[in-house]
């Protein structure tokens, strides 16, 4: 299992709310089959572990 430390950002839209965003390794995608034609992927939370799991749809 790789780990790496990433940072969210927070953009102001115009309506006053900030939108939380991610950038994930190409070579993740990749490993999980996620390419620019299939691109629908399934996102979970754990509230008990505090964990996000994304998987390929």
């Amino acid at each position: 299992m790789e780990e790496r430390n990433l940072k969210v950002s927070f953009g102001k839209s115009g309506a006053g709310s900030i939108s939380p965003k991610l950038s994930l390794p190409v070579t993740w995608l990749r490993m999980i089959g996620v390419t620019p034609e299939e691109r629908n992927v399934k996102i979970m939370v754990n509230e008990e572990t505090k964990q996000i799991i994304i998987e390929k749809e």
